[in-house]
């Protein structure tokens, strides 16, 4: 038992835990044997009564799913919608804002991910509107003083990749929320590195939208993510499509709902939302506030140790960090490293730039090896990752 969590009964519920060596939970978290089991029921049932026949089944499953969400994200489960994508959480409602104008500004965190800003490039493409990136510190954090100077009329949104997925940065999203709050600017986050591994207040924070997959800190399926979107913000959205679920029929008219769900799709895998709804069940059962103590602990251990190896860079950034740690070896390509612990059943993550392009650009990084610890990582683990490091400096 460690600080409330029985790991040892944990990683026994994780069939990945006997086979594999795993620093990849920000790519995606190992499934707990909860959520494959309640996929497998889901499948088994389906297959018995008839995927139409038993999808009214599935509705109690997605209620469930929302409540347990708006726990662990401090809203009301009419708030929260359930999509198949941390990009689709993201990108649905950033499209249903008002249209920008010639002379708009974007401001984006200097670790947005590259997909978002992908979708804001067209966007401003189109209608003339600029991205610009915040203001940092010497750690990496937004500079908030500078930031706040940089505001007026024409900055027509905020966007924060709170963790980015290129170093251990915690950025300070409840800074910038008070900054477009004051500004009445609407404020994105994304918090796919943040739900299920830092205790998040959306109301705290103070952000209009939040989006997340659920496949890596919750360790829920593929194919499932969570948005939430404050309800006094969602009439200033204008979604740009429905379906019989968002907009269901009413005496001969559509109604879109009034709700987050205005997001959501009729056709949606109900098996993906029996693992997503035990992986939400778990997180909240074991306690965000329990995980984060324990990945800190973790990961400060994995940076210590890796510190002091000959050879290694270590690459994080910010003073409070997360469980993402990331490094260079010297000589070895981060892709080349990945290859050569995959071969001793390590798994590691690796980033280019195109993951967050603004600050691997200003940082003049090409690419990063990436090991993340989750609750489940226990000490030997990381001795294994360093003595195979070692080796690999070695070779």
């Amino acid at each position: 038992m460690t600080g409330g969590l029985d790991i040892a009964q944990l990683r026994a519920d994780t069939s990945g835990c006997a086979g594999l060596t795993h620093f990849n939970q920000a790519g995606a978290g190992l499934p707990p044997r909860a959520v494959t089991e309640a996929m497998t029921r889901r499948i088994a049932h389906e297959a018995q009564e008839g995927p139409m026949e038993s999808a009214p089944s599935a509705e109690g499953m997605k209620a469930r799913a929302r409540d347990l969400a708006a726990g662990l994200l401090g809203c009301s489960p009419a708030e929260v919608a359930l999509l198949g994508s941390g990009a689709a959480a993201w990108g649905v409602p950033v499209a249903a804002l008002p249209a920008l104008r010639p002379g708009d500004r974007i401001l984006v965190s200097q670790q947005e991910w590259g997909g978002n800003l992908a979708t804001l490039q067209v966007m401003a493409a189109r209608s003339g509107a600029v991205i610009e990136p915040m203001p940092v510190l010497e750690d990496g954090r937004t500079d908030l003083a500078a930031l706040a100077a940089r505001i007026d009329d024409r900055v027509r949104l905020i966007c924060l990749t709170w963790l980015p997925c290129n170093s251990g940065l915690i950025d300070d999203a409840e800074g910038i929320g008070r900054i477009a709050s004051t500004a009445g600017v609407p404020y994105v986050i994304d918090a796919a590195q943040a739900v299920g591994q830092i205790p998040i207040d959306v109301d705290r924070i103070g952000c209009d939208v939040l989006a997340a997959t659920a496949r890596k800190h919750l360790r829920g399926p593929r194919g499932t993510a969570l948005l939430y979107i404050r309800g006094s913000f969602l009439p200033q959205l204008s979604p740009g499509w429905f379906d019989l679920g968002s907009a269901p029929w009413d005496n001969g008219t559509p109604r879109p709902r009034t709700d987050a769900r205005v997001f959501e799709t009729n056709e949606v895998s109900a098996v993906l939302v029996a693992g997503l709804e035990a992986a939400l069940d778990l997180t909240t059962r074991l306690g965000v506030d329990a995980i984060r103590a324990r990945v800190a602990v973790l990961a400060d251990m994995l940076r210590d140790r890796l510190a002091q190896m000959p050879g290694v860079t270590l690459l994080d950034r910010g003073g409070v960090q997360s469980g993402l740690v990331t490094f260079a070896l010297d000589g070895i390509p981060a892709p080349a490293l990945r290859a050569r612990l995959a071969e001793e059943r390590i798994a590691i993550g690796v980033n280019g730039t195109a993951y967050t392009p603004i600050d691997m650009t200003a940082r003049g990084l090409d690419e990063v090896a990436r090991a993340a610890v989750s609750y489940l990582t226990t000490e030997a683990e990381i001795d294994t990752l360093c003595a195979a490091l070692a080796r690999c400096a070695r070779a």
